[in-house]
């Protein structure tokens, strides 16, 4: 998904049950200025990015460290076939649940 192209904030926020403080805080973003965003205003393209990894994406990035980002690089260099066959595996494994 592009950056572009993301929901609005607000139906992301609502579905996932969170007040503003709660969800733009996990970005680094105040409540007012995610408000701001909500109404319409356009988001920089860091904080797009925060948005849709944290919140579209789900993923939990104090979770995620460099080594990881660096073990997905190496794979994807040195075992491309292996990388897509991983990457196929996570997708059925998600499409099933």
């Amino acid at each position: 998904m592009l950056a572009t192209t993301i929901q609005n904030p607000r139906d992301i926020r609502r579905k996932l049950g969170l007040n503003q403080q709660e969800f733009w805080s996990r970005i680094g973003v105040t409540q007012s200025g995610g408000s701001r965003y909500e109404s319409g205003r356009n988001m920089p393209k860091p904080t797009r990015e925060l948005f849709r990894l944290v919140h579209v994406e789900q993923i939990d990035l104090a979770k995620v460290t460099r080594a990881d980002f660096e073990i997905v690089a190496y794979l994807k260099e040195t075992h491309p076939d292996l990388y897509k066959t991983l990457q196929k595996a996570v997708a059925t494994k998600e499409g099933a649940a």
